[in-house]
């Protein structure tokens, strides 16, 4: 079982997109089930809505999964099994108070090391934490060997005791914190191996202690994507408009090229230009660049100029509003100008709209209106502009001028001979 388990806390970045698709991926090569668990624990930041926006996301990329969990249906597990650790002494009652704990916090801030928690609570007396009324945490014991784990990217990581002090599992309220949640979830689930970006590292052997210390058995795998960076070098954030999923498609990208890209990034693949499916047959999780991967707007809309190009003539032209296969065609011709659904609409709609001529050709323009107006269907564009220039009188610049404005309301773009074959059959509609 693999799982993708997104916060309801803001739009969707394109790291935990990376983060769906890798999962979506290897849950197909290992034929095992891919689940979606929505971490909404943290109450206060959770947003409304957001978790039915990350599953129509991820329906929009056709990542398929077999379940949605709520991380807090599982709350009375998580209470359940920090009870049998405390029962077991694997965890203990502590009662620092917030304003000790960042008092210790500050000072090993000015000596200049890690803080780590001083356990003063990890052995008080039985009777004493029964009849204290004080509000309190539940930590869990740190550990006492070396915590190995197998990253299909970074190879084995260990990490030493003092790497993991004696954490808070329960909260002040009785909830649990991210790193319990998480660990128990895994657990419950029967997780194989667990895709994430690098930014979690720190919590694999907190989550790794907490599987052990509940007598859990079986290692989960790993893989620690590296980070995603912007033009600057340095981690994309959400002051990155193109970190968002919502504004790429807003933008005009395809879900499938965007996919195409995520997956191409820090990775070898066999081609530049593939589907989802496609890579299926040969993602290799091991083959992911240690090095974090920079994200490059001009090589996705590249990419997605690609994905265009290769789509059927008549859905090519429902992203410009149309469902006309001659339509799609002249959309094509106008992909050699435009990256993006919404740049191509752009080149589009003023094919259709009310045309804002020049000054300069505003009279011939004019007259050549008139004379397309009352002229007979002709199949040829040869056919056609020499019955407009021999019935309007135009020639040379006064003539292909007004008749380029005209026709597609910009005074520069594709070959007007190429664009009438698609739009000969438009021409009532486009002289108004």
């Amino acid at each position: 079982m693999l799982r993708f388990a997104p916060s309801p806390t803001g739009d969707m970045h394109i790291g935990n997109l990376r983060v769906a698709l890798f999962n979506y991926i290897v849950s197909q090569q290992k034929k095992e089930d891919l689940i979606v668990r929505i971490e909404d624990t943290d109450k206060e930041r959770n947003i409304e809505g957001k978790d039915q926006e990350i599953l129509d996301i991820l329906g929009l990329f056709d990542i398929k999964y077999s379940q949605v969990i709520h991380q807090s249906q599982n709350f009375r597990f998580h209470s359940a099994m920090a009870l049998q650790l405390v029962h077991e002494k694997k965890a203990f009652a502590c009662f620092c108070s917030p304003e000790w704990l960042e008092k210790k916090r500050e000072e090993a801030k000015e000596a200049k090391k890690p803080y780590r928690y001083d356990d003063a609570c990890a052995e008080l007396p039985h009777e004493l934490v029964i009849d204290n009324m004080n509000p309190f945490t539940i930590r869990i014991k740190r550990p006492t060997e070396n915590i190995t784990i197998k990253d299909y990217i970074k190879g084995e990581v260990t990490f030493k005791p003092e790497d993991v002090d004696s954490f808070i599992i329960m909260r002040q309220d009785k909830t649990p914190t991210y790193n319990f949640a998480c660990a128990v979830d895994d657990m419950l689930s029967d997780i194989s191996i667990v895709i994430r970006g690098e930014d979690h590292m720190s919590n694999t052997p907190k989550q790794d202690h907490i599987r052990t210390s509940l007598n859990y058995d079986k290692k989960i795998e790993y893989a620690h994507l590296p980070i995603i960076l912007n033009d600057d070098g340095k981690k994309m954030s959400k002051r990155d408009d193109a970190s968002s999923v919502k504004w790429l498609l807003e933008e005009g990208y395809l879900p499938s090229a965007i996919a195409n890209y995520l997956i191409l990034i820090g990775n070898k693949t066999p081609k530049e230009i593939f589907t989802l499916q496609e890579a299926i047959e040969w993602f290799d999780l091991s083959a992911i660049s240690k090095s974090p991967a920079r994200f490059d707007i001009n090589m996705l809309k590249h990419i997605n100029k690609k994905h265009l190009k290769n789509l059927d003539a008549k859905e090519l032209s429902r992203y410009v509003g149309f469902a006309d296969a001659e339509i799609g065609e002249l959309a094509r011709i106008y992909l050699e100008e435009a990256g993006t659904t919404k740049e191509l609409k752009s080149k589009i709609a003023p094919i259709f709209a009310k045309k804002e001529i020049p000054e300069e050709f505003a009279e011939s323009a004019k007259i050549m209106a008139e004379t397309i107006k009352n002229a007979p269907y002709f199949e040829e564009y040869d056919d056609f502009k020499n019955y407009i220039m021999k019935e309007s009188g135009l020639k040379g610049k006064n003539f292909f001028k007004p008749l380029r404005y005209l026709l597609t309301g910009a005074g520069h773009g594709p070959d007007v001979a190429e664009i009438y074959k698609y739009l000969k059959n438009y021409i009532g509609a486009i002289i108004k």
